[in-house]
């Protein structure tokens, strides 16, 4: 690579460099994705999200051991991931229209990125799919709420089995959002599909368990009750995420 540089990067965002005949949407989504990557990663290039790219071998190798594998800007990964600050030479280039196969960008994708961006920042200490795994778990608790209070007030069943039906329902919520999202890449399909679903029902209800039992001890020591709860579903959540990540979705 001429210059002594350890990355070439062909970029549309600076000059003689062109998007060409993008969609205004499409054109905003690239430009706040990279404005995103840029400030949350600190990444000194024009063009982060670009996919047309050459590296050195060595630059590549020392960038390896750290590589996040979450989501498909590589680029991305390999500059945040280096222990090193890269010699970097942009090379402008203009986007031509596709002339075959379909665009990758999707929701997904979007949700993939960011969960890149999460890692690159926090995932040395916290795994990024566990950020996902709660937050599935929090729009659970809402569920659970919801179909328990249509349980008492439309149904009028009693609270045990309004309780059970809203545990039952956010469990199955649950399981299915994780492993569209939180899994996408360990997706259980067909008959796994069931096999998945009962083993999550399994897992989650020991750590039911495992909350309730943490919550009593703490609240018993003589601690405030929302200590106790908080405690309680950390303890539940962790034991949820560890175990289904090596039963459920197994590699």
């Amino acid at each position: 690579m001429e210059g002594g540089s350890d990355l070439a990067v062909g970029t549309r965002y600076t000059e003689g460099g062109s998007i060409g005949s993008w969609s205004q949407q499409r054109a905003k989504v690239s430009q706040a994705g990279t404005t995103l990557a840029r400030k949350v990663l600190g990444a000194e290039l024009s063009d982060p999200m670009s996919g047309f790219f050459a590296i050195r071998r060595e630059a590549l190798m020392t960038a390896l051991p750290r590589l996040s594998s979450v989501g498909y800007k590589i680029l991305l990964d390999i500059v945040a991931s280096s222990p090193t600050r890269l010699a970097i030479a942009e090379v402008p280039y203009t986007f031509r229209e596709r002339f075959s196969g379909a665009s990758k960008l999707d929701s997904a994708i979007l949700l993939e990125f960011a969960l890149l961006l999460i890692d690159k920042k926090v995932g040395r200490w916290v795994p990024t799919r566990f950020f996902m795994f709660a937050a599935v778990g929090g729009f659970g608790l809402l569920v659970h709420l919801a179909v328990l209070g249509l349980a008492l007030e439309l149904a009028q069943l009693s609270f045990r089995v309004a309780q059970g039906a809203a545990v039952v329902v956010s469990m199955t919520g649950n399981y299915f959002i994780n492993n569209q999202l939180t899994y996408r890449d360990r997706r259980r399909r067909g008959f796994g599909l069931v096999t998945g679903l009962l083993s999550f029902y399994l897992i989650c209800s020991l750590g039911g368990a495992a909350n309730v039992g943490i919550g009593e001890l703490i609240y018993a020591d003589g601690q405030s009750w929302w200590l106790a709860g908080l405690v309680g579903a950390a303890v539940g959540s962790v034991w949820n995420y560890a175990v289904t990540s090596c039963l459920t979705w197994r590699r």
